[in-house]
């Protein structure tokens, strides 16, 4: 099978794709490659690659692929919010022409990663794939939005897949701090505080950087009719955590480090917990391996030994609305997020 993955080179795409490829696939990569750059630990898989923007995407790019991996997106709310028009142009329009295409291309499988952030102001009760969706970010209408159009778009010949991540953690050689579990351990091993910048009582499910990449992998080789149209949740359900839980796991994990509320520190609107058990039934091959606790571990380690600093992590580097806007002040990106210069 001849797989494309789009955002190949981002926070997920680094570690999806070798697992993909070691996996027996064909992998082709699509990226624009706005974190060059930003690498951490570790080496980028070595893939053909297609250097595109998504909204430029041509149906011969598509050509010979049996499925699409679709990551590629601004990829979170800060960075939602710098233009919510372009997030809406990149994040579901430019998606939604992509499936187009990889339907007209006689793709038959579009793998769509989309997040349990839809859900939003969820409350306090587990929320299965049936729930309302509630999004309360830029960000999370985009993928709310692209869920809906993609679902229009399923025949008997083309199947699209809602994957719902939850709030991704971990390790990889296109590291993020500016995820939360990520984020207060990197403040930990940098200053000895676990900076919280909330008021610490929000619920957010929580899922390795790896486990994704295992959920996609899964609903790449099952049957049809398990995964056609259909949306799951990606995580586990007993990996739900309150903000203050996760800081207390990193305080008991990182030596000599004590919890420190940030300066004006309030409640987040977002606030979900969500019911993993669909994907664990209908796609038994999906078997994630790491639990927050481990995570923070291996964090902790890793950090420790490169010396993450918090110019690092709150700058640009490993900060996603930091680096674009890095970019655009450079000059090296037009006010579309496109580049200047190929």
């Amino acid at each position: 099978m001849r797989v494309l993955v789009t955002g190949h080179r981002g926070f997920i795409g680094a570690v999806l794709t070798p697992l993909v490829s070691r996996a027996g696939f064909d992998v082709v990569g699509l990226d624009t490659d706005y974190y060059r750059g930003c690498s951490f630990d570790g080496e980028l898989a070595e893939v053909p690659t297609i250097h595109s923007d998504i909204r430029d995407v041509k149906l011969a790019d598509l050509s010979g692929f049996d499925s699409i991996i679709h990551l590629a997106a601004l990829s979170n709310d800060p960075l939602g919010d710098l233009d919510p028009g372009l997030t809406y142009e990149i994040n579901h329009h430019a998606t939604v022409r992509l499936a187009r295409l990889a339907r007209d291309a006689h793709v038959s499988r579009f793998l769509y990663s989309s997040s349990c952030s839809n859900y939003g102001a969820g409350g306090e009760e587990l929320l299965d794939e049936s729930a309302a969706l509630n999004p309360v970010t830029t960000y999370g209408v985009s993928k709310v939005r692209s869920e809906r159009d993609l679902l229009a778009l399923a025949t008997d010949d083309f199947s699209p897949v809602l994957l719902r991540s939850a709030t991704a953690y971990g390790l990889s050689p296109r590291l993020r701090c500016d995820v939360v579990v990520n984020n207060l351990t990197a403040w930990a091993v940098a200053t000895g505080k676990v900076v919280i910048k909330s008021d610490g009582s929000p619920w957010r499910p929580l899922v390795h950087v790896e486990d994704i990449g295992r959920a996609f992998l899964a609903a790449l080789v099952a049957p049809r009719e398990t995964v056609h149209a259909q949306a799951f949740n990606v995580g586990r359900t007993n990996e739900n955590f309150r903000i203050r839980e996760v800081a207390e796991i990193v305080r008991e994990t990182v030596p000599g480090c004590e919890v420190q509320y940030a300066e004006g520190a309030a409640a987040d609107v977002r606030n979900y917990r969500v019911d993993c058990a669909k994907i664990a039934c209908a796609l038994p091959e999906f078997r994630p391996s790491w639990t927050v606790r481990e995570g923070v571990r291996s964090l902790y380690e890793a950090f420790r030994a490169n010396r993450i600093r918090v110019d690092e992590f709150e700058g640009c580097k490993f900060r996603r609305i930091g680096q674009i806007k890095w970019l655009l002040a450079q000059g090296q990106l037009k006010d579309d997020l496109r580049w200047r210069t190929t």
